[in-house]
């Protein structure tokens, strides 16, 4: 039934995309952009400044404050608090950069890609894996420039690395081991007190407090379920650690994280996920936990089993002082060595057994930054290294690891079918129920 339901509104898609107006001018790389901003405080602010060399014409943010404060730097921009209505008028703006809560991603996101804007969306793409499909197979049916900020992937050291791995530095890949040391998330009040995070020992607030003035709480809320006004969700990243509203650590810090080895390895779609971590908390994502996906053969790469650790766990390998005890790190395991990486540096294990080996000469294009990747493609046409098709599948792929470890079973997954083979009751993780008015 489910996948009879992304055939329907997949056809509804195309079609409206069909009819759609073309917003998309042939435009010089020397040209500017209008960009409309959905998200100005917090992650948004960055992702503004960073933009800001082109022509800012639409802001939104469902909060006075972070949207006057962005209104002052470009005080001739429309300001809307309902992202909605910036779409009443979408001829004024040829791109998008969204960076609102995680479970408002895809509604944002899908107006844009529906009216044939260029769209970037900070990370995790979507709430959930139905989601990250749609946006996927939607932007497939575009011809906008897309890309989800996962900020690292423009790093010169995530593309040595990318290189050293495919070049077979170390020999074939079976194994890999990607940690964050972030404790984000439910634990007990002596590990909360330990890591500094005392909100995460408690359940969702029984006291309603009074939204402050200047914060629309409706339109945060947006498609999730109804539930008073409490400081404990606002402002970001509070809510990140609340089912209603993200996925936890996983899908948040696994978006940069799990990209090195997704990229380098050319992933796609797991055969099975499983996970473990402390007993499941009906309203928040754990601090702790860890997750298993078995890949499998690509082309002349093997299988291969990539394992995931947030908050206090750790590999092996790294417990057992195997490697430098570096706080948050990836490391592939190849026939030959390994290789060590985190945000920016990498070394190759044993040491000494590279001592005098030859780095193979840059293969992957390099790009100013990440956002100046996007900008480029939206001017010129081409593609963006973290576009929807490839964050698309990395979004699904971790939301997984979250699914198999709130359902304590490892998943058999149907990636052509978006199903769980052994676990039907999976289906009511995959895709979420939205309040009434919201629709995707």
């Amino acid at each position: 039934m489910l996948r009879t339901r992304i055939a329907r509104r997949q056809f509804l898609a195309v079609g409206a995309l069909a009819l759609a107006p073309a917003s998309l001018r042939a435009q010089n790389a020397n040209n500017r952009l209008n960009i409309a901003i959905i998200g100005c405080g917090g992650r948004g602010a960055g992702n503004l400044n960073a933009v800001s060399s082109e022509n800012i014409v639409a802001l939104c943010d469902v909060d006075d404050n972070a949207l006057n404060a962005a209104g002052a730097k470009f005080p001739k921009a429309r300001k809307e608090r309902d992202f909605r209505r910036l779409f009443d008028n979408p001829r004024a703006f040829d791109a998008v950069v969204v960076s609102t809560a995680e479970h408002t991603h895809a509604f944002a996101t899908m107006l844009a890609l529906r009216h044939h804007k260029h769209v970037y969306c900070e990370k995790p793409l979507t709430h959930g894996v139905w989601e990250a499909r749609r946006i996927r197979e939607v932007a497939g049916q575009t011809r906008v420039a897309t890309q989800m900020g996962i900020q690292v992937h423009a790093s010169e050291n995530f593309r040595r690395v990318v290189e050293l791995v495919r070049a077979g530095v170390v020999g074939p890949i079976r194994e890999v081991h990607v940690w964050v040391s972030r404790a984000w998330g439910w634990q007990s009040p002596e590990d909360a007190k330990r890591n500094r995070d005392i909100l995460s020992t408690q359940d969702r607030p029984t006291e309603a407090m009074t939204p402050p003035p200047t914060l629309d709480w409706e339109l945060w809320l947006g498609p999730a379920p109804y539930r008073p006004f409490h400081s404990i969700y606002v402002p970001g990243p509070r809510w990140y650690r609340w089912w209603d509203f993200g996925s936890g650590t996983l899908s948040d810090l696994g978006s940069h994280w799990v990209d090195l080895p997704f990229w380098a390895l050319d992933l796609r779609a797991p055969l099975t996920v499983s996970a473990s971590g402390p007993p499941v908390h009906r309203e928040l994502a754990p601090a702790s936990m860890t997750a298993t996906y078995e890949y499998p053969p690509r082309g002349q790469q093997p299988a291969v089993r990539l394992s995931w650790y947030q908050g206090e766990m750790k590999p092996q390998i790294w417990r057992d002082k195997g490697i430098p005890q570096w706080g948050d790190g990836c490391l592939f395991v190849g026939a030959k060595g390994m290789i060590l990486a985190d945000y920016g540096r990498h070394v190759l294990l044993p040491e000494e057994n590279f001592r005098d080996f030859r780095r193979p000469d840059p293969t992957i294009p390099r790009v100013p930054s990440h956002h100046g990747e996007w900008l480029n493609a939206c001017k010129t046409g081409g593609r963006c290294s973290a576009d929807f098709e490839y964050s698309g599948w990395l979004t699904e792929a971790n939301h997984l690891g979250t699914i198999a470890y709130r359902l304590g079973k490892k998943l058999q997954w149907d990636a052509d079918n978006l199903r769980c083979t052994n676990a039907p009751e999976a289906n009511r993780l995959l895709r979420r129920e939205y309040r009434r008015g919201w629709e995707l």
